[in-house]
């Protein structure tokens, strides 16, 4: 996977794009970057900016923690459920 663009040359690029005064397909030649990963970078901005409905770059990663740490205690409580069913079987009489 190659390595991600600083987040300085992003902006920079959308802020070139968002002024209108070249083709986007030319804007993304210029800068070297493909069409598709400008458009992708636009609509990011958008999104980050309030302009477009969607999920911020920290609500993103704030989500990925939550699932994380679910996970994680969704294992703990299996492990618990486990050891309790097993203590309960050795204190059955006849054992």
């Amino acid at each position: 996977m190659p390595k991600p663009y600083p987040k300085e040359f992003r902006d920079d690029v959308v802020a070139v794009a968002r002024k209108g005064e070249a083709p986007l397909s030319q804007i993304a030649k210029d800068f070297g970057i493909s069409e598709g990963c400008l458009h992708n970078w636009l609509k990011s901005a958008d999104v980050e900016d309030g302009l477009r409905a969607g999920a911020t770059g920290a609500e993103k990663a704030e989500l990925r923690e939550l699932k994380k740490r679910n996970r994680l205690l969704e294992q703990e409580n299996e492990v618990l459920r486990r050891a309790a069913a097993y203590l309960s079987q050795a204190n059955l009489p006849g054992k």
